[in-house]
């Protein structure tokens, strides 16, 4: 089993949990090939939408890989977009910088956006571990995380 990252504006994942499914790098088969069923996957968000939104800077869903291998979808008839079927977890939103201090997988703490910029990428359990329970403590507590909206 290997643990993800996945790069997406918010508008994005919303699309991507309604439809229960992710899709990665503008729709590119390579980086979701790399997958395999069972395999864990957050989703950062670094703004509410592609083109124009606002800043956000945080963790917006996880979910775990449920099929064999990518699919192929028409979205339109210039755009066929490669995807993996996803179920997501219940979690709330929550945002990254209270837990950069923590995170191994961003080795420069001062540039800490720049990992980011790989789109779709694997980090250790460890990781994982601490961003699934950042989304999914407050859901017990009733609270909303440090620094979100809610």
């Amino acid at each position: 089993m290997r643990y993800w990252v996945n790069t997406v504006s918010r508008d994005h994942v919303q699309r991507g949990m309604d439809g229960g499914f992710t899709q990665a790098g503008h729709g590119k088969a390579t980086g979701l090939k790399r997958m395999t069923k069972g395999d864990r996957i957050v989703f950062y968000s670094p703004r509410t939408s592609l083109d124009g939104g606002e800043p956000l800077q945080a963790f917006t869903a996880i979910g775990t890989i449920t099929d064999e291998a990518p699919f192929q979808v028409e979205m339109t008839p210039d755009f066929h977009p490669w995807r993996r079927k996803v179920v997501f977890a219940t979690s709330q939103e929550t945002p990254i910088r209270p837990l950069i201090d923590s995170l191994d997988f961003i080795r420069n703490k001062q540039s800490w956006g720049f990992v980011f910029r790989q789109g779709l990428f694997t980090i250790e359990e460890r990781d994982f571990q601490t961003i699934e329970r950042a989304m999914t403590a407050f859901l017990v507590t009733g609270t909303s995380p440090p620094g979100s909206t809610s």
